[in-house]
């Protein structure tokens, strides 16, 4: 392990730790207070919403979890793309793989901005910024996960021998299918005549997805803590730069020895029994 880069996969842990740890103190805090039914709270609602819970005496660690939970997030992002520009994770080999990773961040920011202010513009006094937010706040990450996923698929196209890729983008693909079809519930029982408790009930789902989706980065970081994956980049990054040069008919000085070059050395790893490497 290169314990210069070990403390990146830290990142998404302490969002997600983080993140739960405050889904928990709420909703414990909530029960043995005795399951009190909040002002923010409709006549014949018995669940809280956790915004309920948040507008109340535990706003200070609901703004605090927020925070916390966003900027360590936010920063897996930004780690997450440095490590690829660096080599220590699989390469972006092209324009549009840059250019999908910063929609994701473009996005993830934009969800991190929704979660903050819901949690200062609590449901009590500012309802309506508060439901605004809190839509801002879903749909950004939903998009950010869509763009993090068309990356991957990318990705895993030069990288087909990398199974955390793959990993990964199931796993994200499965966050997004699973928190739209549960957002399409919470959306249709708070915002309209539907009923509340189920809408509190998938509000607190929703949430704890949320956690799941941000230790997928822990996978995605974890790799780069290790040291095979920069040689990984080199090797592949060696043969696509003899293939262009030959496709695109420069020879260089070597003129013919240097596609012969390439091809022994495309020869020479297909000749090779596969080595266990870095994901």
């Amino acid at each position: 392990m290169d314990f210069k880069y070990a403390f990146f996969w830290i990142l998404p842990l302490v969002s997600a730790c983080m993140w739960l740890g405050m889904l928990l103190a709420m909703f414990i805090a909530w029960e043995v207070q005795g399951s009190p039914h909040y002002v923010s709270m409709e006549p014949k609602q018995k669940i809280a919403y956790i915004s309920d819970v948040g507008a109340q005496g535990l706003k200070p660690l609901f703004i605090a979890g927020c925070c916390v939970t966003t900027v360590f997030l936010d920063l897996s992002f930004a780690a997450e793309r440095w490590l690829r520009h660096t080599g220590r994770l699989a390469k972006n080999m092209g324009i549009a793989e840059k250019i999908l990773s910063g929609l994701s961040i473009l996005f993830a920011v934009g969800g991190t901005c929704g979660l903050v202010l819901l949690s200062i513009f609590d449901t009590v006094h500012h309802p309506r910024l508060h439901d605004g937010f809190l839509l801002l706040f879903m749909a950004g990450y939903v998009i950010s996960a869509i763009f993090i996923c068309a990356e991957y698929q990318r990705l895993g196209v030069h990288f087909r021998q990398h199974r955390v890729l793959r990993a990964s983008f199931w796993l994200k693909l499965f966050f997004i299918i699973l928190e739209i079809i549960l957002a399409a519930v919470f959306v249709g029982t708070t915002f309209t005549n539907g009923n509340k408790n189920i809408g509190a009930v998938f509000e607190w789902v929703i949430a704890l997805v949320f956690t799941f989706y941000v230790l997928t980065f822990f996978v995605d970081l974890l790799p780069a803590s290790r040291d095979h994956q920069k040689n990984t980049n080199l090797e592949l990054g060696h043969v696509d730069a003899s293939v262009q040069e030959h496709e695109g008919g420069g020879y260089a000085a070597n003129g013919r020895q240097g596609y012969d070059g390439a091809a022994e050395y495309n020869h020479g790893q297909r000749s090779k029994p596969p080595v266990a490497q870095n994901y």
